[in-house]
């Protein structure tokens, strides 16, 4: 890496932060914080697991200083970044490990280790070692299937490498396969059913029947159009011709 690159990084870097800061309390409750999550695999693609890592600390410490968040700004983003980052890594470049990586570092690593920060240094009462984790692994999967695709459309434009070459960082070319597509069509589906879920709650007082049903059925079209994606566009193998 020359001194440009590094330069380059490091201006990304700060960029990264500052949006962090400003898109976090987008759909933000306490225990959620998607828009975090997508900051998290995005760097994580771009950067490196460390300088991911070092991204979502200053995120949250800015949070914790000047928003007054509390410490699940630092625990419920450091391990995604670095996870997500390593795991990236260490598939050589597959973007659904990436997302994965946040899903595992945060939903659930990130949340147990919540418990007793809460408890010990937030005096939180009332706590259980999995009770950010349902709430953990909803934020990873809006704003990691968020990333993804961002992520996934970058690559498709071949616009990816050349940020990453430009960045000093390490390029996977042609390492994602339709699986990857398919599972990340999957995943949209579990947004697709907590959005749903809020929307049904929020304007229908008593949901009954068909209603009561619907976040499933929403959740099931994206199952199955995953599936019928993989099918459609898996690659066909030659058939091998006999000779007699």
């Amino acid at each position: 890496m020359n001194k440009s690159q590094k330069l380059t990084k490091l201006i990304f870097l700060a960029m990264m932060v500052a949006i962090g800061v400003v898109i976090s309390p987008i759909l933000r409750v306490e225990g959620m914080c998607p828009m975090a999550h997508f900051i998290n695999v995005t760097c994580a693609v771009m950067l490196g697991p460390w300088y991911a890592f070092i991204c979502a600390l200053a995120i949250g410490i800015i949070r914790m200083a000047f928003m007054g968040i509390p410490p699940l700004a630092l625990t419920g983003a450091i391990f995604g970044a670095f996870f997500s980052g390593m795991l990236y890594r260490l598939s050589k470049g597959k973007l659904i490990c990436a997302f994965l990586g946040e899903v595992i570092g945060t939903g659930i690593i990130g949340a147990i280790v919540s418990y007793p920060v809460m408890t010990l240094f937030w005096g939180k009462t009332g706590l259980t070692w999995f009770f950010y984790v349902p709430s953990f692994i909803a934020g990873t999967l809006i704003g990691g299937s968020i990333a993804f695709i961002f992520l996934k459309q970058l690559q498709k434009a071949k616009l990816l490498s050349k940020f990453q070459t430009a960045l000093g960082s390490n390029v996977y070319e042609g390492s994602d396969v339709v699986t990857n597509d398919a599972i990340g069509i999957a995943c949209l589906g579990f947004i697709g059913y907590l959005a749903t879920v809020v929307i049904v709650n929020n304007f229908v007082a008593n949901p009954t029947g068909f209603v009561s049903i619907i976040k499933y059925i929403v959740f099931a079209v994206f199952i199955i159009a995953a599936v019928v994606f993989w099918f459609v566009k898996k690659p066909k193998k030659e058939s091998k011709e006999s000779y007699v």
